[in-house]
């Protein structure tokens, strides 16, 4: 606990100010900390995108939303349901399932836009308290909704917790060793794994939406505990052994004659220099908005689309287990960093695209005799995306200097988030026009 204490001080004063920087831990007590800040940004990376994705996860059922009396949910996890839309061969809600999507990440555009313009100056505490605060108000907002409307605010106040998190948490890593990068990447796909299969699994036996979601309070309680009890304090970083040897490797991504200063002086960063260092991310943020637009075109425009009568699946099990095969696949891949390093990720950014063309042609052709084919393709669709995130950032990691790591790690964040959103923006149409087909 002593050591978080000097981690709540470093962290909650202005980032630019000099700290005398603590002895250097013995060797036992170092790799304590080690394994400390390792499942701490494990967690951290898990608890912050569970709501994000639990959000998705139930984007079919918020919208086929009706109450009872009794705030019970009509949502049968079992039957097969009737069609909204009987004219068409989709079976379609009145509203695509992009709609959650759209508000499952514009808030969060909204955050990661201003973030490198002025968040740094926010302590790191208050953000994380927000970030929790608003993810359990998520999950209670939308357990008890009676409409849609109100259930889409619940699933904008999970938007507002993951953006602000993980903004703030990136942005953390810049005080410790690069190795928590991989680990709060593999937390993050985690969430996605954990939140889908727990989203489906307790829905399959028999609990209704509404007790579904309030059972994952915890969720935002282990956040706060991860980072207020859990991570040591930050050291000079001197990452040493595996890390060193890539590092005597590395290409610089932005070269500058700037002086060497720690992490966490963004803030003392000249707009030329933001400038400069948004540049040099350009080659790694273009593939990421690439891969995010394709896979989330994919999950939130097509999911719903891709519905098989052949089978004994109802229409909200198919999309429940179309996000948790996705899931699944980007938990696998953003923890096999230390098995497969990609630096090219403009080929992930092909492959999905590919995925989404094949995708698309077999919503209008029908042409997959069976649904484990697509099962498949999503887990694979999974893969790509998550070997995408992961690798960029840790490439970024490795190609920029100390003082402009934390800026970096803030402003590419922002790669993701924005292909999703246009991704959601041309979901929309595509279902109406989908829909209206018969």
């Amino acid at each position: 606990m002593g050591g978080c204490a000097g981690s709540r001080r470093r962290l909650s004063d202005s980032e630019g100010e000099e700290t005398v920087p603590e002895p250097r831990l013995p060797l036992l007590d170092h790799q304590g900390a080690h394994w400390k800040n390792a499942v701490g940004f494990w967690l951290l990376g898990l608890c912050n995108n569970f709501s994000y994705v639990v959000m998705l996860s139930a984007a079919h059922d918020i919208l086929s939303h009706e109450r009872t009396s009794g705030n019970q949910s009509h949502v049968d996890p079992g039957p097969a349901p009737i069609p909204h839309n009987s004219s068409s061969r989709f079976d379609c809600n009145s509203v695509s399932t992009a709609a959650v999507l759209l508000a499952d990440i514009l808030p969060t555009l909204v955050i990661k836009l201003l973030a490198p313009l002025g968040l740094h100056l926010l302590p790191y505490s208050p953000r994380v308290l927000v970030s929790g605060i608003c993810a359990a108000g998520s999950f209670v907002l939308v357990a008890f909704s009676h409409s849609v409307g109100t259930g889409l605010c619940g699933v904008v106040l999970a938007s507002i917790s993951s953006g602000l998190g993980e903004v703030t948490f990136l942005s953390l890593t810049a005080f410790y060793p690069r190795a928590v990068i991989s680990w709060w990447s593999s937390g993050t796909g985690g969430a996605g794994l954990l939140g889908a299969l727990s989203y489906l699994g307790l829905t399959q036996a028999g609990l209704s939406p509404q007790q579904t979601l309030l059972s994952m309070l915890g969720i935002p309680a282990l956040l706060l505990a991860s980072y207020f009890l859990l991570l040591t304090s930050p050291e000079a970083q001197d990452p040493g052994g595996e890390e060193e040897a890539e590092s005597s490797a590395r290409q610089p991504l932005i070269r500058t004659e700037a002086p060497e200063s720690k992490p966490g002086s963004s803030s003392s960063l000249s707009l030329r220099e933001r400038w400069t260092v948004f540049k040099g991310l350009l080659w790694y943020i273009v593939p990421l908005v690439v891969v995010y637009f394709a896979e989330y075109f994919i999950n939130q425009g097509l999911f719903e689309l891709l519905f098989f009568r052949n089978t004994s699946l109802s229409h909200a099990q198919q999309y429940r287990w179309y996000q948790m095969l996705y899931q699944a696949g980007v938990f696998a891949s953003r923890s096999s960093l230390r098995c497969c390093h990609i630096r090219f990720t403009w080929a992930l950014a092909l492959l999905q695209s590919l995925n989404l063309a094949f995708l698309l042609a077999d919503v209008w052709f029908s042409f997959l005799p069976s649904i484990y084919f697509v099962f498949l393709i999503i887990l694979y669709e999974g893969l790509l995306g998550g070997a995408a995130y992961v690798n960029t950032f840790h490439n970024i990691a490795l190609e920029t200097s100390d003082e402009h790591r934390e800026f970096a790690m803030a402003t590419t964040c922002i790669s993701d988030t924005l292909g999703i959103s246009l991704s959601g923006l041309l979901a929309l149409p595509l279902h109406d026009f989908l829909c209206q087909l018969s």
